[in-house]
């Protein structure tokens, strides 16, 4: 059966469970109470019949073969007993006597007129009549005014010297009651129903239990699952039986005792990775502090070095300062990964923070700024001068001008869009873009970047507990949108 939509697993079996016994219950009750009601029926219409084959046999032989009123009215009488009533009829004629339903009166069912008693014409069914005046017994059940009766016809014959039989003309109808019979029947039609409802029942019951025993295991798997998931790598599961459900959960038990071991390794090759990068990072800043010096010096007389010599001497002060910017980012990243970075917040004018990160870095005139005035809030200016600094030099490196910052504020935040008019960033580019060590470009030259200044901008973001996001604008470029709080909140807007 194909699952329910909208359903859970338990309304599913209960489902299942309640359709297979109302079709089971139906088809076996249905199939007894078929055969149960022709049965009945059957038996007494056969004991019906046999009985008017033996009254008939006192009939014989008839004193007349043109009867009057008065031999109807005998035969009638003859023909009657406790059960059924009877009338007889030759041609036009109807026996006066002889009621045609149970014993007792039955309005309606016959009515004065003519010479005797006229038989009501729904009574007794045209095709009946038309069948025992051709000479044939025959008998069929109806129901008159609500109730069921079986009406039997018989042709009366007469037997001539010569042992041949004719026709008399002379027909005998009796009329008995099924009342009890179909009592009977309905009686059984209840027990069907009541057997049907309580069988139902049992198996809602069996399928409570069943879901009982099935769920239990599955919503513990299911909630195991959960924690797994959440970070709980010590979840396990109890371990009950021997069935499948009990290997469903030692296979979970294993799988997550593996995952804790592999996590556990990689959170252990993670940390010392991260501690070696730190400690050569800082023991690295002393000889390139010594290492920038002489770059300086190089770099201040190699336009008077011959060619060669000062070529290299400003390639020497040039990747100086690149190794440089790399070890004071892997210093930043270490910091942000240990926890011990923090936030010297002040109250800044934003729009004047702006003015100085591009007047510092000779951007004014490249960069177009929307600052609307007074809008201020509580941060670090230094590392909202970094971010704004990798945004700005990424677009202007690798975008296409105009390249534009823009200030926006509300009552909680603010927010910094910085854009240029390239061909903005590849799909596959954007999930990418705040990774370390991520390029869009593998080709690129490596002085181009370490390739943590925006993982390293994010970072920053999410000290003030603001958000960093890059999307393709609809018009061509990228837009990298900076959301910081106005002031020192949580991202519910709720103070710290």
């Amino acid at each position: 059966m194909a699952p329910l939509p909208g359903l859970g697993l338990r309304a599913r079996l209960l489902f299942a469970f309640a359709l297979l016994c109302v079709v089971t219950a139906a088809a076996v009750a249905g199939g007894i109470y078929v055969q149960a009601r022709n049965d009945i029926l059957q038996r007494a219409q056969d004991a019906a019949v046999q009985a008017m084959r033996d009254r008939m046999e006192e009939l014989f032989p008839l004193r007349s073969a043109t009867p009057g009123l008065d031999e109807l009215g005998e035969i009638a009488g003859t023909m009657t007993d406790g059960d059924s009533r009877a009338v007889a009829v030759y041609h036009e004629l109807y026996s006066p006597t002889g009621p045609p339903g149970p014993p007792g009166p039955a309005p309606g069912l016959w009515r004065p007129g003519g010479a005797g008693q006229i038989l009501e014409p729904g009574m007794i069914p045209l095709p009946l009549r038309r069948t025992v005046a051709d000479g044939v017994m025959a008998w069929q059940r109806v129901v008159w005014q609500g109730e069921p009766y079986l009406i039997i016809g018989a042709p009366l014959l007469i037997v001539e010297q010569n042992r041949t039989t004719r026709l008399s003309g002379i027909e005998v109808y009796t009329v008995r009651s099924l009342l009890s019979e179909q009592r009977s029947i309905d009686a059984l039609a209840a027990r069907a129903w009541l057997t049907g409802g309580a069988a139902l029942a049992f198996a809602v019951v069996l399928a409570l239990l069943a879901t009982r025993g099935v769920l239990g295991p599955v919503r513990e798997l299911g909630r195991a699952a959960r924690l797994l998931g959440e970070g709980e790598l010590r979840t396990r599961i109890a371990v009950r039986g021997s069935d499948e459900l009990a290997d469903v959960a030692r296979t979970f038990n294993n799988t997550a005792a593996e995952l804790e071991r592999h996590v556990e390794q990689l959170r252990g090759m993670e940390a010392d990775a991260r501690r070696f990068v730190a400690d050569v990072s800082h023991e690295l800043r002393t000889p390139l502090a010594a290492l920038a010096a002489v770059a300086d010096v190089l770099d201040e007389e190699a336009d008077r070095l011959p060619e060669p010599a000062g070529r290299a001497a400003r390639l020497v002060s040039q990747e100086t300062l690149n190794l440089t910017g790399l070890v004071n980012d892997l210093i930043e990243i270490s910091r942000f990964d240990s926890g011990v970075a923090a936030l010297a917040l002040n109250q800044v004018d934003v729009a004047e923070l702006v003015r100085a990160t591009l007047r510092t870095r000779g951007w004014s005139e490249q960069v177009h700024a929307e600052l609307p005035p007074a809008v201020t809030a509580r941060l670090d200016p230094r590392r909202v001068d970094v971010i704004l600094a990798n945004l700005v030099g990424n677009a202007l490196r690798h975008g296409e001008p105009p390249v534009s910052v823009r200030l926006s504020a509300d009552p909680r935040w603010i927010a910094l869009e910085v854009r240029d008019h390239g061909p903005g960033l590849d799909e596959a580019v954007l999930p990418h873009v705040f990774d370390r060590f991520y390029k869009a470009n593998a080709a690129r030259a490596r002085s181009e970047g370490s390739g943590l200044g925006l993982a390293i901008a994010r970072e920053n973001a999410r000290l003030h507990r603001g958000e960093l996001t890059v999307a393709n604008a609809p018009d061509g470029g990228a837009v990298f949108t900076l959301r910081l709080p106005c002031r020192e909140h949580d991202p519910d807007g709720g103070p710290e």
